[in-house]
């Protein structure tokens, strides 16, 4: 980053949190900023730069949908910014649509920013265009022109602005460029509501009368719809099935009207009313975009040829095994290098005296030691490097490519190319990659793809491979781990495809430019992922291996090792202990590693040879997913779904288990 970039980013963090500390008298009020756009056009990165470290991240109130919310104080104003849900219509299609439409519509946002790519402005403009029909108090945010002078096109913001009647700001997010400038606009529009020249966009007569006859008959029933009048009515006139209930509950009559209305628009164009209505839409988003665009000469960037490698029909494959396998290699090198570093300094710390302390002293306080230790070496250095690759390649632009050439191999298990998004998710953590599989067309598809995930070594099953084998086997074999789950993926994928009926939809995938990932949203990604895990792990290790210690103790876990030893002794080789361990582990994956450690100790190289630390591990991987997973199975696909794919987890992970036992055994 260049120093103008610096002091650019610097004025605006200064002026954004200490100008006028002591706050103003006049208009002391919070204001409410909502960011709304596509996906793919710097939304998240206008969010970040602008709301710091001060982000809550949650659902929305019974909702499955992320909700992100975060504060900044801006020259005296307390503000808060919430990041809606990157859509490309107000159409009833996903939850993320119906969340962001309801949510300007009733809580009323002080003023909408629309973050749109300079790059591709006309097809944003689409969407700009349904904002100003719900007529709401709004900035346009025309983001990343940097990216768009690489490619020749330069945006004449005051050509756009007098187009749209809203105010428009240019800004390369990423630097903190602009965004002092935006901030300034929204909140005088908050402020001065009548600086806010949102004008109303008038469509073709045959359209545009139809809409203002249906507009005046709903205004003149006072139905209280908490949508604005014209806005339902182009709803209604595109048979949107939410509204269309909605009125209908209130007055049948305006709901006859509309459908005789749009039979006569779509008499007239000969086609569907909702097509009608969105050739109209795309014609001015096609008239704003031309007559703000200026094109200068056209030069192939860098970051065309490197798409172009990335998907080239040879190459590309290589390069999308070498993104996957090398995040994971990061993952491995570099944990275990800080792992073996934080181990060592935990060496001068001992366990308590047994002639000092009495017996429950003992069994808590080395439980608990052991606990902390088994967190801050094992899951810290391994989770955090994961999350922070992953959050960078993201940022790129290159996972999107991954997933397209990948395509054509997701295709053989019953999936295209876009599940592999969730599945990688699935490598975080499986509960949030199950929620994303939402992006795919069909539930058959959804199902196949958690189906997958559940499989997916996440980060508490890689606390587990990571700890037990690249700490005392080696890295290799935890690679090979890896690879041989990515294998029994693929193997029962074409078995539940063979099993679940229905045919597999195309890829329809947007894929937006490359660009250098900002380290320092892709640092706030990582703790914004990682905090969660911190803040649940790291009790449950030390609370959890307290009590397990105690439970040993009184000799209560013993009867239940003896039991299951047939299967765990007999068939896996493991110790007798292991069934145990096992049944913990579908609590949570970590409380594998967690009563090991509260056992043991954490050299477990003690009680553990090296094929046993492989097939724990390898078994802890495919055994039944954690509890949360399951339950998010339950929510999402019912319970005959979720009880299939646990017993296929189940049974699997036996089977693996016993046979790699017998094949890796004289090698080890």
């Amino acid at each position: 980053m260049n120093t103008a970039n610096d002091n650019k980013a610097n004025e605006f963090t200064q002026k954004s949190h200490t100008e006028n500390p002591e706050g103003l008298k006049v208009n002391e009020k919070n204001i409410t900023i909502a960011l709304a756009g596509n996906a793919n056009v710097g939304k998240s990165v206008v969010f970040n730069e602008l709301t710091g470290s001060n982000q809550i991240i949650g659902n929305w109130p019974g909702k499955t949908v992320e909700r992100a919310e975060g504060k900044l104080r801006f020259e005296g104003h307390d503000i808060k910014v919430i990041d809606l849900p990157g859509i490309y219509s107000f159409s009833t299609y996903s939850m993320e649509e119906i969340v962001s439409r309801e949510y300007i519509a009733f809580e009323k946002p002080d003023v909408v920013i629309n973050v749109v790519d300079a790059s591709v402005l006309e097809r944003n403009l689409f969407f700009t265009i349904q904002l100003k029909e719900m007529n709401v108090p709004m900035v346009v945010c025309v983001n990343q022109v940097d990216l768009a002078k690489q490619k020749g096109i330069i945006i004449d913001t005051e050509k756009l602005e007098a187009a749209l009647g809203v105010p428009v700001v240019s800004t390369v997010a990423i630097r903190g460029e602009g965004l002092h400038e935006l901030m300034e606009v929204a909140t005088e529009i908050a402020f001065n509501k009548t600086k806010n020249k949102n004008t109303t966009i008038e469509y073709g007569a045959e359209v545009e009368n139809r809409i203002k006859k249906l507009t005046e008959l709903i205004q003149s029933k006072n139905l209280n719809l908490g949508y604005p009048s014209r806005w339902v009515a182009i709803k209604l006139l595109e048979n949107d099935i939410e509204i269309r209930k909605l009125v209908e509950s209130k007055s049948r009559d305006i709901v006859n009207t509309a459908y005789d209305l749009a039979r006569e628009i779509e008499d007239i164009h000969k086609e569907p009313s909702f097509a009608v209505i969105a050739s109209e839409r795309y014609f001015f988003a096609n008239q704003f975009a031309h007559g703000a665009q200026l094109q200068s000469d056209i030069k192939i960037t860098f970051s065309e040829r490197l798409d172009k490698l990335v998907t080239h029909r040879v190459l590309g494959y290589f390069i999308s095994a070498l993104v996957v396998g090398g995040l994971l290699l990061w993952t491995f090198v570099v944990g275990d290098f800080f792992s073996s570093l934080l181990t060592s300094a935990f060496g001068f710390f001992h366990p308590v005296n047994p002639q000092v302390a009495g017996p429950i002293v003992i069994i808590l306080w080395n439980g608990a030691f052991g606990g902390i230790v088994a967190g801050v070496t094992l899951v810290l250095p391994f989770v955090i490097p994961f999350y922070l690759m992953l959050s960078l390649i993201e940022n790129s632009g290159i996972l999107t490519r991954v997933a397209f050439m990948m395509d054509s191999a997701m295709h053989k298990i019953g999936l295209h190319g876009k599940a592999l998004i969730p599945m990688i998710l699935g490598y975080g953590c499986n509960v949030p990659a199950i929620e994303s599989t939402r992006i795919l067309e069909t539930r058959r598809e959804r199902l196949l793809a958690a189906f997958a995930i559940t499989f997916a070594p996440c980060a508490a099953r890689t606390i587990v491979i990571l700890g037990l084998v690249a700490v005392f086997v080696s890295v290799w074999w935890a690679l090979a781990l890896y690879a041989i789950d990515i294998l029994v993926m693929f193997i029962l994928g074409r078995i539940a495809l063979k099993v679940v009926p229905g045919e597999t939809s195309g890829l329809i995938m947007e894929m937006h430019t490359f660009k250098v990932p900002s380290l320092s949203v892709a640092a706030k990604q990582t703790w914004s992922r990682t905090k969660s895990l911190i803040y649940v792990v790291f009790p449950v290790y030390i609370i959890g291996s307290a009590l397990i210690q105690g439970l040993y103790a009184l000799g209560l876990l013993t009867p239940i090792a003896n039991f299951l030893a047939p299967i765990t002794v007999v068939w896996l080789g493991l110790p007798v202990i292991a069934g145990v361990v096992l049944i913990f582990g579908a609590v949570r994956k970590e409380f594998t590693l967690l009563m090991l450690v509260a056992l043991f100790g954490t050299n477990l190289a003690a009680i553990l040879t090296p094929i046993q630390f492989i097939i724990l591990a390898l078994v802890s991987m495919l055994f039944i997913p954690c509890l949360a997973t399951l339950t998010i199975l339950l929510r999402e696909f019912g319970w005959k779904a979720t009880t299939s794919i646990a017993l296929a987890n189940i049974i699997t992970a036996i089977i693996v288990g016993g046979l790699f036992y017998r094949l890796i055994g004289p090698f080890v």
